[in-house]
């Protein structure tokens, strides 16, 4: 997740202090992220370093506030507008372990295979059990919840999928599928 903005989000919504700033993190997302006071205040002087903040002039104020600038603002609706997209070059754990297992030899890919995907069933069904004791609306805990199911419900697929594919022994070497 992007600190820089949703604390950017944050002050969108109002001018807030430092200490402000964390609690309303820590509201928008129950907790689910924590984030400690000194992460937040280098943050925010980022922020302000790169013109994307600025004080609020209150000399009354018991904490400097930070509203938005026109640049902060402009950095804010291009976040909301952008989507999220894992990159294409992340490197795969799974995908790498298999790879390199069936390459290798001496390794039994079919009981790695099957091993995955019970590790990743039984996670499924506790996740599915927290699931019923969790507020069903849109807050992190919530959605990080259901995110966490429909990764490994694809995961499970996927293995599936790939003891389905030939053994990379099956083909001659340098051979295209």
């Amino acid at each position: 997740m992007s600190v820089k903005h949703a604390l950017l989000g944050l002050i969108g919504e109002r001018p807030r202090a430092v200490a402000q700033l964390r609690r309303g993190f820590e509201e928008a997302t129950r907790g689910t992220w924590p984030l400690n006071i000194g992460q937040v205040y280098q943050t925010v002087r980022r922020l302000e370093r790169d013109g994307l903040v600025e004080p609020v002039p209150d000399e009354a104020a018991e904490a400097e506030a930070y509203r938005l600038t026109e640049a902060g603002r402009a950095e804010l609706a291009a976040w909301w507008d952008t989507a999220v997209l894992r990159p294409r070059d992340d490197r795969d754990e799974l995908a790498m372990k298999i790879a390199v297992a069936e390459t290798v030899g001496g390794v039994d890919v079919t009981a790695l295979i099957q091993r995955q995907r019970g590790a990743a069933l039984a996670e499924l069904r506790e996740l599915v059990r927290l699931k019923a004791a969790t507020p069903a609306d849109r807050g992190a805990d919530r959605l990080l919840l259901e995110r966490r199911v429909f990764d490994l419900e694809a995961e499970a697929r996927w293995l599936d999928h790939v003891e389905n594919l030939a053994a990379v022994t099956d083909h001659p070497k340098g051979a295209q599928s």
